[in-house]
C-alpha cells in the first residue's frame, strides 16, 4: 500500500512521504521538473516506477546496480556512481562487486518496492543492474543482445535485425525477450543457466553477432570500430564484466520520457517505440501484466553458442576487441581502430608492427601528432557535455559550410565516453565521401577537454 506525508521547512519546499509497504520513504523536491517537454516531475518517476514495481523488480531484483544520476533531470548531466551512498536507511543492502581494475565497491542491491522507490529519489530516471544475481556474483544468468542502429538507419530495420537476432537464439537454444530500449536501439535478454563466466558469456555474444550478420549481412554487423560499421550493430561488449544496460520498465532521459518495454513477439514486427512512455505503460502493464513474466523459468544453455563460437575460433577469427577500459585479452586483436592501423599490419597483428598504443589515463592525446589515416577521419571536439561538443560541431560546420553537405549521418561519430564518474563525448568524422582534394585537415579541436586531468591511478 502506498500513501503520502507532507514535511519540511516553509522556505523549501516539503517532501514527499510515500508510505510503501512497511517503510516509508522521503522524497526530497517531489515537484521538481525531470522532464522540461512533457511536464513530468521527480515525484510522477516515482510514482510510475511504483506503479509497474512488478515488472520493474523483475528486472533489477536481488541485481546489484550502478547508480546513474540525474540529479538535475533528463536534460541535465548524468554521473555515475558505484558505491552505495555512506548515509543510507539501514534497509537498503548492497552487495560488494570486484570490477577488471581489481577495485571493489558495495552497491545498491534493490529488491522491493520501498528499495525501489529510495534510488528513483537519488535522481536515478533508468536503472542499470549487473547481469548477475547477489547468491552468485561470478555467473551471469543474462546474455544480453544491445542492437545499436548506425545514424541514418531507420527503425523498421532494427525490428528486423531483432527478428533475425531471435531466430539465431532459438536455433542455439535460447530464447529471447524482446523489449525496445527506449531510445534509438533495442534490447533481447535470453536468461541462462548461470554457470558460465563473465568471459564466456561474451564469447558466446560474440559468436551470436557474427551469426546475426553472416545471416543479414545487408543489415547487421559485428564489426566494433564506428568506421567499419554499417546497418545495425550487435553490441557483444555489453555482456563484458562490469556493463550494464538500462532495464525493463526503464524510463529513459530522453524528451518524451519513453520506457524501455518488454514486448511479446508477436508485437515485434509492428512496435513503435513512441508508444512506450511514462504515461502509456503503467495502464498497459495493469492490462496485459509483464510480458517477461515467464523468463526465469525458460533459462537456456550457452553451449550452443560456445561450440559456434569454436568453429569460428577454428576457421581463424580471432576474438573481437574489448572496451578501451579492459586489459588486453588472450586472442584478442591490436586494440586500435582500422585507420590508425600502420601500413602493412595485420588485424591480428602482435608487438610494435601492429598498432599504435591507445594513451593511457591521464595521456589524451590532441589532433596534433597523429598518423595519417587511411580512413579520412578527423577529431572535431572532446567535451564534458554533449552540447559542448555539438556547439564545437556547429562552429567546424560554419567553417566548413561546403563540406558538411557532402557527409552522410553514419560519418558523423558521437561517442559518449565513461569517464571516472561520468560520461564525456567525443565527435569526429569520416570523411570518405568528400573528394579528396575538399577535404580539410585535422585542426585543433574545438573544444579539448581532458576527462583524465588530475586523475592518479
Amino acid at each position: 500500500m502506498i500513501s503520502a506525508k507532507s514535511s519540511g521547512a516553509a522556505m523549501a519546499e516539503p517532501k514527499e512521504v510515500l508510505s510503501v509497504g512497511s517503510r516509508e520513504v522521503a522524497i526530497s523536491n517531489p515537484g521538481k521538473v525531470f522532464f522540461p517537454h512533457t511536464g513530468h516531475t521527480k515525484l510522477d518517476v516515482v510514482r510510475y516506477y511504483l506503479s509497474v514495481a512488478g515488472g520493474a523488480l523483475g528486472g533489477v531484483g536481488d541485481r546489484p546496480m550502478a547508480l546513474k544520476r540525474f540529479v538535475h533531470g533528463a536534460e541535465g548531466e548524468a554521473f555515475f556512481q558505484k558505491r552505495a551512498p555512506a548515509k543510507r536507511p539501514d534497509w537498503i543492502t548492497t552487495a560488494e562487486l570486484r570490477f577488471p581494475s581489481g577495485r571493489t565497491a558495495d552497491e545498491v542491491v534493490v529488491s522491493d518496492e520501498a528499495q525501489l522507490a529510495w534510488v528513483i529519489n537519488l535522481g536515478c530516471i533508468d536503472l542499470n543492474p549487473h547481469p548477475v544475481r547477489v547468491r552468485d556474483l561470478d555467473h551471469p544468468d543474462e546474455l544480453r543482445v544491445d542492437l545499436d542502429p548506425v545514424p541514418g538507419v531507420e527503425w523498421p530495420q532494427i525490428r528486423d535485425v531483432a527478428m533475425v537476432a531471435r531466430e539465431v537464439l532459438a536455433d542455439y537454444g535460447l530464447a529471447g525477450w524482446p523489449k525496445t530500449s527506449g531510445s534509438r536501439g533495442f534490447h533481447i535478454y535470453a536468461r541462462i543457466i548461470p554457470r558460465w563466466s563473465f568471459s564466456d558469456v561474451r564469447r558466446a555474444a560474440v559468436a551470436l553477432a557474427r551469426e546475426v550478420e553472416r545471416r543479414a549481412p545487408d543489415l547487421a554487423t559485428a564489426k566494433w570500430w564506428k568506421e567499419e560499421r554499417h546497418g545495425v550493430f550487435v553490441d557483444y561488449n555489453q555482456n563484458a564484466k562490469d556493463r550494464t544496460v538500462a532495464s525493463a520498465y526503464s524510463i529513459r532521459p530522453v524528451p518524451d520520457a519513453r520506457v524501455s518495454a518488454p514486448l511479446t513477439w508477436d508485437e515485434v514486427p509492428s512496435c513503435d517505440p513512441a508508444e512506450f512512455t511514462i504515461d502509456t505503460v503503467p495502464p498497459r502493464f495493469s492490462a496485459i501484466g509483464d510480458p517477461w513474466a515467464g523468463m526465469d523459468e525458460a533459462a537456456g544453455s550457452l553451449e550452443g553458442l560456445l561450440e559456434l563460437a569454436a568453429r569460428d575460433e577454428a576457421a581463424g577469427l580471432p576474438d573481437a576487441p574489448w572496451p578501451p577500459h579492459y586489459e588486453k585479452q588472450s586472442g584478442e586483436p591490436a586494440r586500435v581502430q582500422p585507420s590508425k592501423r600502420r601500413a602493412g599490419a595485420s588485424p591480428g597483428a602482435r608487438g610494435p608492427a601492429a598498432a599504435a598504443v591507445p594513451p593511457a589515463p591521464g595521456k589524451t592525446s590532441g589532433p596534433t601528432g597523429r598518423r595519417r589515416s587511411s580512413m579520412p577521419l578527423i577529431e572535431i571536439a572532446r567535451a564534458a557535455t554533449r552540447d559542448e561538443a555539438m556547439e564545437g560541431l556547429e562552429r567546424w560546420k560554419a567553417r566548413h559550410p561546403a563540406v558538411w553537405p557532402r557527409l552522410e549521418p553514419a560519418d558523423v561519430l558521437v561517442d559518449a565516453m565513461r569517464g571516472r564518474s561520468s560520461v564525456w563525448y567525443r565527435i569526429r568524422l569520416n570523411l570518405r565521401h568528400v573528394p579528396e582534394a575538399e577535404r580539410p585537415p585535422q585542426e585543433p579541436l574545438e573544444v579539448d577537454y581532458d576527462p583524465w586531468a588530475g586523475f592518479r591511478p
